[in-house]
């Protein structure tokens, strides 16, 4: 299962019961990924998600593991920091730090859930690098502690590391930026941090080379995500997690900028590579055989499918995802989407015909 943002955390940016149950709900997924986990206070750009910094929030993400094992699943921790895709609304009135004071175009939601535009963020000073890299270190300690089989390190969507990675958010002239060699530090010393703590069997690392989310872009990034790709594999990190472009499936077929980019990621790192980009159940399976990817995460189908491995092998129909729930921050459109077993049953719910009537659902 991708890790998918709920903003469902309680008080604190705990998790509570209601996040227990619908980790429990999706625990026959080969691997569990968590919503992405701030690994600082100043690490939040939303309201309502999760944190990993917090005694509270670890005891809080205990009884989600706890539920997750007693079902006989596998989860891991998103680790996650958004960099400059904040507010000072969120940081008692401080701005947000990012490699560079670039500000992002677009809004941001603040804590009083109104929407307005990003700010300049404030460049990070070099001293205070590597202090953003032992709350990694912390954050990987601590989803440990709170009983987690491994952590992603989430370097992809705009936020922190990626920020760090790409030309157009990374204008440093220190060790943390200029060369491509150098914009790949802060990712290599998060890296290591992480490791440490784990071992590189229970690690990965999410990459998204071509998303413009959060007003990202690089100028040479078959380049940049391949050297970041060799990262991962020098590491021998477990795997690396791709965001990819919904079409093509798989995006190395045919010509052009994707098929560069993705295939040079795919040559350059040694481990598992997950692909995660709407792929359906023709798409999944093809890229599989191809030898593309060793597993596909889905997403939005599995929001609305807590038994969606069953689903996939029996070939049954899927809950359709309700959009208008996916943030509203309780349990409608959150933990009562129904299982097959329970619509047999008579629970009514909204489902389509057939896997193959809907053109893309991962």
């Amino acid at each position: 299962m991708a890790p998918l943002t709920r903003n469902r955390a309680g008080e604190g940016n705990v998790p509570g019961d209601l996040n227990a149950t619908y980790y429990r709900q999706r625990a026959s997924a080969a691997l569990l990924i968590t919503e992405a986990t701030q690994v600082a206070p100043m690490g939040q750009g939303y309201p309502r998600t999760p944190g990993i910094h917090s005694e509270a929030q670890v005891e809080g993400w205990s009884a989600v593991t706890d539920a997750v094992h007693e079902e006989g699943g596998r989860i891991f921790l998103q680790l996650w920091h958004v960099g400059r895709i904040s507010h000072s609304a969120y940081h008692d009135g401080a701005r947000p730090v990012a490699p560079s004071a670039i500000r992002p175009e677009g809004e941001v939601l603040t804590p009083d859930l109104e929407m307005v535009p990003y700010e300049t963020p404030r460049a990070l000073a070099t001293e205070e690098v590597p202090e953003v890299v032992d709350q990694y270190r912390q954050g990987a300690a601590n989803a440990r502690r709170a009983g987690f089989d491994g952590v992603e390190i989430h370097a992809a969507n705009g936020y922190l590391i990626d920020q760090f990675l790409r030309s157009g958010t990374n204008e440093r002239t220190d060790r943390y930026g200029g060369s491509l060699e150098d914009r790949l530090r802060f990712l290599r010393e998060v890296t290591g941090a992480v490791t440490d703590e784990w071992g590189a069997g229970r690690v990965g690392v999410r990459f998204s080379p071509l998303s413009p989310f959060n007003d990202m872009h690089d100028d040479t990034p078959a380049e940049t995500f391949r050297a970041a790709a060799t990262t991962a594999s020098d590491f021998d990190l477990a795997y690396v997690h791709l965001v990819e472009p919904s079409t093509p499936k798989p995006p190395v077929a045919g010509d052009g900028e994707p098929s560069q980019v993705f295939g040079g990621i795919r040559e350059a790192f040694d481990g598992a590579l997950v692909a995660n980009g709407n792929y359906n159940e023709d798409t999944a399976a093809d890229a599989i055989e191809r030898g593309y990817a060793d597993l596909i995460a889905f997403g939005r189908a599995f929001l609305a499918n807590p038994d969606l491995p069953r689903r996939l092998r029996e070939g049954l129909p899927i809950n359709v995802p309700d959009e208008s729930t996916f943030y509203n921050g309780d349990a409608e459109g959150y933990t009562d989407y129904p299982t097959w077993e329970a619509l047999q049953n008579g629970q009514s719910f909204e489902t389509l015909e057939s896997l193959r009537e809907m053109a893309s659902w991962g």
